[in-house]
């Protein structure tokens, strides 16, 4: 049985996630308050934080970070407004790995943790790559999410070591933004494209000697973006 914290303080919208989660399967925790949301995600062991963005206490973004700051790697899906389109992608950046909009239906909340959860195993278990891949002097661990570069070692996102991944398996060849969008989130509907380019660029800060002028990950103008290695 899987476990979701649930950070959300909207108590009848909370009521019916919780009846459908658990109707699913799920355990669900469930907390009202952004303050005291880190306290209980350290007292238990989730696969999913389910996180409201406006919540009293603390916001939905800062806790997101205070998790990955901690070193957890579990999926995070914000619960946004429709109106909050530069907090979707400044959440995304943040460490999270989907929203979905208010008002949603329960359907497309459960296939989206689906899919989050298809997409998590899919990282984990591959059969073309191991777990840490190299390339000139620069590696990515796809199972710590730990990077090293010419800035020297750093803890990437689950979402950014999915784009990498995407990247180096397919090398050598252009890979859209609609590829990386439906293979790395699922699906095409976002704010704008410039989801994908923030990280990319988040990327080159972390592989790229100059990350104005990348040598491994270019951008193909009107494409999408390419991985390839100096010979």
């Amino acid at each position: 049985m899987k476990r979701i914290l649930l950070v959300e303080d909207d108590l009848n919208l909370a009521d019916g996630l919780i009846m459908n989660l658990e109707g699913e399967g799920y355990e669900v925790v469930h907390v009202s308050d952004g303050s005291v949301a880190l306290t209980e995600f350290s007292r238990g062991n989730f696969e999913l934080v389910l996180l409201d963005i406006m919540l009293p206490g603390s916001d939905g973004i800062t806790i997101c970070k205070g998790i990955r700051e901690q070193g957890h790697t579990l999926p995070v899906l914000f619960i946004t407004a429709r109106d909050q389109t530069e907090q979707k992608i400044e959440g995304l950046v943040a460490g999270g790995d989907d929203y979905i909009t208010k008002p949603f239906d329960i359907a497309e909340l459960l296939a989206r943790i689906q899919g989050i959860f298809r997409r998590v195993a899919w990282l984990a278990l591959d059969k073309e790559q191991s777990d840490n891949f190299e390339f000139d002097g620069r590696s990515v661990n796809f199972k710590t999410f730990e990077a090293s570069g010419p800035g020297g070692v750093v803890q990437m996102t689950r979402k950014e070591c999915m784009v990498v991944k995407y990247l180096t398996e397919r090398e050598g060849e252009v890979v859209s933004r609609d590829q990386l969008l439906d293979a790395v989130w699922g699906y095409h509907i976002y704010p704008t494209n410039r989801t994908i380019d923030n990280f990319v660029l988040k990327i080159r800060k972390i592989f790229e000697d100059d990350p104005k002028n990348p040598r491994f990950f270019e951008t193909i103008r009107g494409v999408g973006y390419r991985f390839s290695r100096d010979v």
